[in-house]
């Protein structure tokens, strides 16, 4: 990259900086926001809107080091099966408050390992969540599947509960790499169950690879990535390793001294992305690519691209709420987090209460400075007409905000009459511009590597 030394000049590769799903990010969470707020919300929702609904698993057969996801590991069935009862309590929760009419937009699985529970657990589960919430028209239901931990009955409960796209975690395909940070999978595993997905005509397929991994060079991306690639996934998240053993304890298990330095895992994301564009994928954001026909793709050229707790998406829907341990949900008023324990959490269901434990009422300029961190992770630029319509801030407010922007990033930046724009050479950074407009105190967040 030509701009290799003024990227470091600019900090590039000390900068520890948020990843930028929500804003404010979930450090700056409080209690301000409790069970009984978070159920006057759900009361609030307009009859016959269209939600997103998160369901969390926190559950997986093992821990994988890399991972720093609120999960826990269990050998047995019985703590899931339990789970599976306490989010039907919930769900009943979410009935007893939502208003008529209201149909899901999105619908998602996530975890740990949702693909834990065994057919019969999940007919019983999407049964229970479409009775209470249906899916609408277009909807969307997606499910984090290990391939370790997938068979056929498992596949045709999913399909059969209305599935329609399957999204599976790569990582790396190396041997060595998967021994370091304790997932083994092998190629030909993902192979079959990507093989199993769409053979019950589920066609959309998402897939996660890593880099910045221990033992990571290029040519082992280059590996990686043509593996993945002849899987044809319709998505990719390309993400970047974060090591955080401080907040993460079992990435104390990876050695630190086998990671790649910042400017090795510039250079690994740059392999990685070459190829993906050379395979004819277009580029979402910061670390995605979609093929051409993808609503993610179409979402990027229509001006509708967002960003939330799963990254880059095209669901418009304005409420996301999350059910299971540590979920969060977002609202126009704020964000409302579930207690991060499974155990926190199933007491307070039981006890007849949502689990809220904190969250985020938006005050003062919060949704402006959403908004703006928004528009540069999904389309690398700020329309100035679109702020000055649609939020309360005056054309020299903004301006101000753009020059100090600019400022900070030796003028890198292109301002116009018609807004900020980051060029291409300059993208590596847009997580650290995004920075320059998020009104609140990172310094003792503990946020991961900016590249």
């Amino acid at each position: 990259m030509t701009l290799k030394p003024q990227l470091a000049r600019l900090g590039l590769f000390d900068a520890k900086v948020p990843r930028y799903t929500s804003y404010p990010t979930a450090p700056h969470f409080s209690n301000d926001v409790g069970a009984d707020l978070f159920a006057d919300w759900i009361s609030g929702i307009a009859p016959g809107s269209s939600i997103s609904l998160y369901i969390h698993v926190p559950f997986c057969r093992r821990l994988c080091w890399f991972c720093a996801c609120r999960t826990q590991g269990t050998q047995t069935d019985n703590p899931v099966i339990a789970y599976v009862d306490v989010l039907k309590a919930e769900l009943d929760l979410l009935a007893a408050r939502l208003p008529e009419r209201v149909t899901l937009s999105r619908l998602h699985w996530g975890g740990g390992t949702p693909t834990l529970l065994n057919a019969d657990l999940m007919r019983e589960l999407a049964g229970r969540i479409l009775e209470v919430v249906p899916l609408g028209p277009d909807a969307e239901f997606s499910v984090e599947i290990d391939p370790n931990e997938i068979d056929e009955a498992r596949l045709d409960a999913l399909a059969e509960a209305g599935m329609n796209r399957a999204s599976i975690g790569v990582q790396d395909f190396d041997d060595e790499i998967q021994k370091t940070i304790g997932r083994i999978q092998s190629y030909d595993t993902t192979r079959k169950a990507a093989e199993m997905i769409r053979a019950r005509g589920i066609a959309s397929l998402n897939a996660d690879i890593l880099y910045g991994l221990p033992h990571q060079t290029k040519a082992r991306m280059t590996e990686s990535v043509q593996k993945l690639l002849s899987l044809n996934p319709d998505r990719v998240a390309l993400y970047g390793y974060a090591h955080v053993p401080w907040m993460a304890k079992r990435q104390q298990l990876i050695p630190s001294d086998a990671l790649p330095t910042p400017e090795k895992r510039l250079e690994l994301f740059e392999t990685a992305r070459r190829l993906f564009l050379w395979d004819n994928y277009a580029e979402i954001g910061i670390d995605h690519f979609a093929t051409q026909d993808d609503g993610l793709t179409h979402a990027l050229r229509a001006g509708r691209l967002k960003r939330n707790f799963q990254g880059y998406t095209d669901d418009q829907a304005p409420i996301l709420i999350g059910l299971g341990a540590s979920s969060i949900s977002r609202f126009p008023q704020g964000y409302a987090q579930n207690a991060p324990a499974t155990s926190a959490h199933t007491k307070a269901i039981r006890e007849g209460r949502f689990s809220t434990s904190r969250g985020h009422l938006f005050k003062g300029q919060d949704i402006l400075r959403s908004r703006l961190i928004e528009a540069l992770m999904c389309d690398f630029q700020i329309n100035s007409n679109e702020i000055l319509r649609d939020y309360d801030i005056s054309a020299a407010e903004l301006h101000q905000m753009y020059a100090k922007a600019n400022a900070a990033f030796d003028g890198l930046l292109r301002i116009d009459e018609n807004g900020l724009f980051i060029p291409p050479e300059a993208r590596a950074l847009t997580r650290m511009i995004a920075r320059s407009f998020d009104a609140y105190d990172l310094s003792k967040a503990g946020h991961s590597s900016a590249i």
